[in-house]
């Protein structure tokens, strides 16, 4: 999920080695977010877990070939004024009109679009069309995931102006690489009715915004137990030189993070689940069974039993989580 163009070049290498939030956490929330829905919905959902897992990253693929896809994906508050994270309207009309379309477009717009995309799936939900469901459903959950990246609220995004650049990736992709098997991968939060969706994305962009200064201060802390030779691997990449984060580096910067990206992830699926239940209710609660093929009692068992793994917090043990199968297929 990085968020310009001229922060893909950059990482292009990276995201196929290692993955990213997108190929990895972003693909975890959305099947988290799954095993949160109420029974009326989650056999549509867990049988098309799937295609909502392997579709998470797809508005990161996207921004190839859209060129106004980029600034979706985050929120430059630092340009929107001061104290912009409390300050800015909750709403896009009274945004766009104190500050200007142009600029919206410019400095990002993630939590604008994320309920812009929540009525587009509350119209799919109620035409009934099995394809824009799943469409729209693994965008908006693209784009929670990304509105609970810190370092998607704010102008350095990459720490590129404090002397910290490179970590961007280190946070929502070598970290979670790494670490995802230590994570709680179980949250007891059951899918609840936003009565203000609005307001519950801007709570979610508020939090990851007060993480931002902890982020860039721990890592400089971190920084002055290592010498740069141990802090950085150097390599060839396609003939041009590129510098990265060593895996030791990256947990130690981890342990003094503590929990706070596993709290994110974890806070993702929960909004993501919160949005698909709105937006279903929204849509007046239509049946999904007629979407569903061939449900049997075999597999209620299979989503029983992965619901106690879920419970459990063994999603990863028994082989269940499909962003890691992806993984594994990748490596």
């Amino acid at each position: 999920m990085m968020r310009r163009f001229r922060f893909l070049a950059i990482l292009a290498v990276g995201l196929i080695t290692l993955g990213s939030w997108g190929f990895l956490v972003h693909k975890t929330v959305h099947q988290l977010a799954v095993y949160e829905l109420p029974a009326q919905m989650t056999p549509f959902f867990y049988q098309n877990m799937e295609n909502l897992v392997t579709n998470a990253p797809r508005p990161d693929v996207r921004r190839n070939t859209d060129s106004t896809e980029a600034t979706k994906h985050f929120i430059d508050l630092e340009m929107y004024g001061k104290n912009a994270v409390t300050a800015m309207p909750e709403d896009w009309a009274s945004a766009v009109k104190k500050y200007s379309k142009d600029s919206l477009l410019k400095y990002g717009y993630v939590p604008y679009h994320i309920v812009y995309m929540k009525a587009k799936l509350t119209e799919a939900f109620k035409s009934g069309n099995k394809d824009s469901i799943l469409f729209y459903a693994a965008d908006i959950g693209h784009y929670i995931g990304d509105a609970n990246v810190p370092l998607h609220t704010t102008v350095n995004y990459d720490g590129q102006l404090t002397n910290q650049k490179g970590l961007h990736s280190l946070w929502e992709s070598t970290i979670p690489e790494i670490e995802i098997a230590n994570y709680t991968l179980y949250s007891s939060h059951k899918a609840t009715y936003l009565k203000n969706p609005q307001a519950a994305i801007w709570a979610a962009i508020r939090r990851s915004a007060s993480l931002v200064p902890i982020m860039l201060e721990q890592e400089k802390e971190v920084s002055k137990n290592f010498t740069d030779a141990q802090k950085f691997r150097v390599q060839i990449r396609r003939g041009r030189e590129s510098k990265s984060y060593t895996s030791e580096f990256a947990k130690a910067y981890a342990a003094a993070l503590k929990t706070s990206i596993n709290d994110q992830l974890l806070n993702a699926a929960n909004l993501i689940a919160d949005f698909w239940y709105t937006s279903w209710v929204d849509a007046g609660k239509p049946s999904l069974m007629g979407l569903v093929s061939n449900w049997t009692n075999n597999d209620q068992l299979h989503l029983n039993n992965e619901l106690d793994a879920f419970k459990e917090n063994k999603l990863i043990v028994g082989k269940l989580l499909l962003s890691r199968k992806d993984l594994a297929k990748e490596e």
